[in-house]
């Protein structure tokens, strides 16, 4: 673990820091957008399970709003014409959450943190604690770790894990607390460190 915390260390002396500063600005703005900008960003999350994070951005702004008014056929022909890797189901899946798209930010002001996660898990297709950590991280919340390959790599790499089979939540939540004690010890929040790992592994900023 020492030398992964002095890599973070020699990142928030860097120019990184302000790219990182600048991002979670971002992430706040959009947790105080419309439900529509909410709801474009559970789409997005949708979009990533087992994809590139950067390919979903770009089919992103390519859609806008429409992920608020195709057809299921329309979108999944959309997301197959950008190249998407699973037009059908992920179209079936934002087709399904648009019950919540004008209500999306109440729902999210019902719940504590904890409770609004595993309320997105329960209730949202598509989304697993990956996808619901990424999309709470996205519109403002600091306190969840999105566990993906590259920090999976990182931790493996730094042996502070063996590199799991796959990812049960009980798993995951373990993971998140060795990744929280991290952050306590960069005096960092989850949000923040992971967006520093994220560097760490790939040399980008992204979301």
């Amino acid at each position: 673990m020492k030398n992964l915390l002095v890599s973070v260390e020699e990142l928030k002396k860097s120019r990184v820091k302000s790219l990182v500063d600048t991002r979670l600005r971002e992430f706040k703005e959009l947790g105080n957008g419309s439900n529509n900008e909410i709801f474009r960003e559970l789409c997005f999350c949708i979009l990533t399970a087992n994809s590139s994070a950067e390919k979903c951005m770009k089919v992103q702004i390519d859609l806008g709003d429409q992920f608020l008014t195709l057809s299921e056929s329309n979108l999944a022909k959309k997301l197959k014409e950008l190249g998407y890797r699973f037009p059908n189901t992920r179209a079936r899946y934002i087709v399904n959450a648009r019950r919540y798209k004008n209500s999306i930010k109440d729902v999210i002001g019902m719940f504590y943190d904890d409770e609004l996660r595993g309320w997105l898990v329960e209730n949202i297709k598509g989304i697993g604690y990956k996808e619901a950590s990424h999309f709470l991280r996205n519109i403002g919340y600091a306190d969840f770790a999105i566990i993906d390959f590259h920090i999976i790599d990182s931790l493996t790499k730094h042996k502070i894990i063996e590199k799991p089979k796959g990812l049960t939540k009980g798993k995951y939540l373990d993971i998140e607390g060795l990744l929280r004690k991290i952050a306590r010890k960069s005096n960092l929040n989850l949000a923040e460190l992971d967006l520093y790992l994220w560097y760490l592994e790939t040399g980008k900023i992204l979301k």
